[in-house]
Formats: C-alpha cells, structure tokens, sequence
C-alpha cells in the first residue's frame, strides 16, 4: 500500500489567510481610530470643553452631531479628542510595560540563582492581587494624570512580560549558539542584547496589542470610578460615567457613543492580536 503523506499547513494556507484578515482587519480598525483622534480639531467644529450654555443636553442633529452632555459640551467632538487620551495612554503604558517587563525577565531567565529568586517573588507580589484591584490602589496613591496613569497601567502589565521572556529565554540560553557565543569571549550585555533579546520577544509581539486592549479599558475603568481622567477632560471612560445617569431618562448619546467608540478599539487591538497569534501558531506547525 503506497504511503499517505500529509501537506503541512503552512502560513500561506488558510490558516495563514485568515491570520492576514484579522491583521488587515485590526489594522485598519486602528488605523482609523487614530486618524480620527489625530485630525479631531478638523472633524469637529466645537472644542472638546467648548460649552454651549443653549443647548445642554442637546439631542443629536443641528449644530451638535452627537448632541450635547449635561454641561454642555458637544459630544462628537469629545470622542474625537478622548481618543487621543485613550489610545496615547494605552499604547504607552503597554510600550512601557514590555520595555520593563523585558529587562527583567531578560536578567532573571538568564543569571538565574537568587538573581531569579528576587525578581521572581516580586513578581509574584504583583501579581497575587487581580490586576484591576491593583490598579486602583496604584492610581490611588499616585494620583491622575497622563504619566501617573501610564505608571500604573504599565506596572500592572509588566509581571506578565517579565514572567514570558524569563520563560523563552531560560529554554534559550541553552542553545548550542548561545554556548558558542560565550566561547568567543561575548560579554553578558553582548548575549543579552545580540542573542537572547531578539529570540525571546516573538510571544511579546503577540500579546502586546491584545494588552493595548485591555490597558484601554483598565483605564476607563478607573476614570469611570473618578481615579482615571476627569471631566472636563476628554476621556471615554468618564464620559460614559458622566452620562450613565442620563441614559435611564432616555438620553443615550451622552454615554453610547464613548461606549461605542472603546468597544471598536478594544475590537480592534483583540483582532490584531489574534491574528498574531494565528500567524504564529501556523508557522509553528
């Protein structure tokens, strides 16, 4: 009987199509978020704390597309702006994150001993408590603020990082190349940054956007419970809790539209991310 051989699934299967769909799809979904925050002074005709004293709560059309909340400031143009907010804290507390989480679990994956020991039950401090209770402790004791809250995003985030390149690069640093460029006299720092670093930060790329995500709502979370960004501040997380309380009397677009606009984004990071994820499990098989 003549043997049966199997093709392997190979990134340019359909695997790999649907991993580039959810890529492009992301992408785009991202794409199009930042443009609209970067280009909102041009989309919008109203600042983001500009208040109509005439047209409080406002209902969608005329002058104000999206109506107006309870102060009287225009709704289109604070989901424009809070983007700017949301994405700018987000994407760099994740940034932030990664860089630390990295250096830490680069050190402790590769010295090992109590080098590892240390890092490791400070890691394991972090991460005992559930991340969002940890972080409104942290938001509590630095405060708000742009860089207070890219401190305690990210401070959230990085045991996790920490924890995933100690685990690459303990299986790395026994590799035959990594044994032959300690031969030739490379420094630790050389090992670390030539040899190590780029092996052990595939799974990053991955989870990273899916974190951008989750960053996101971290943060409009906190700024939903007044530890975040408050108003008159755009930032979608306060605007949903200052308009929850107008959404029971029939006035949806105060908080819907900020609703909206942190879903799509938080969508648009989760596929992007998946479809790394998709991408890389297909070139593993």
């Amino acid at each position: 009987m003549a043997e049966v051989q199997l093709a392997p699934i190979t990134v340019g299967g359909r695997d790999g199509r649907f991993a580039r769909a959810l890529i492009v799809v992301g992408t785009t979904i991202l794409v199009v978020a930042a443009l609209a925050a970067v280009f909102a002074p041009l989309l919008s005709t109203w600042g983001p704390t500009e208040i109509d004293p005439s047209g409080t709560l406002a209902r969608p059309g005329g002058e104000h597309l999206l109506g107006t909340d309870a102060n009287g400031m225009d709704v289109w143009s604070r989901v424009l702006h809070a983007g700017r907010i949301d994405l700018g804290i987000a994407v760099c507390a994740v940034a932030l994150a990664v860089v630390a989480g990295t250096i830490l679990g680069l050190l402790a994956g590769y010295l090992g001993g109590w080098i590892d020991d240390v890092l490791m039950r400070i890691v394991d401090i972090f991460q005992a408590f559930p991340t969002f209770i940890l972080a409104l402790a942290v938001a509590a004791l630095l405060g708000d603020g742009f860089g207070n809250l890219v401190i305690t995003i990210a401070l959230v985030n990085a045991p996790a990082y920490a924890r995933l390149v100690r685990a690459e690069v303990r299986t790395l640093r026994e590799m035959p190349y990594i044994d032959a460029a300690k031969t030739s006299g490379a420094s630790t720092v050389g090992i670390l940054w030539r040899h190590l670093l780029p092996n052990s930060l595939t799974p990053v790329r991955v989870i990273a956007p899916l974190n951008c995500g989750w960053a996101m709502l971290t943060l409009a979370g906190l700024s939903f419970l007044g530890l975040g960004i408050t108003v008159p501040t755009a930032e979608w997380g306060s605007m949903i809790s200052l308009g929850t309380s107008d959404v029971v009397a029939g006035r949806w677009w105060t908080s819907v539209p900020p609703g909206l606009a942190l879903l799509v984004c938080v969508l648009g990071f989760s596929l992007l991310g998946e479809g790394l994820q998709e991408r890389a499990d297909a070139r593993r098989r």
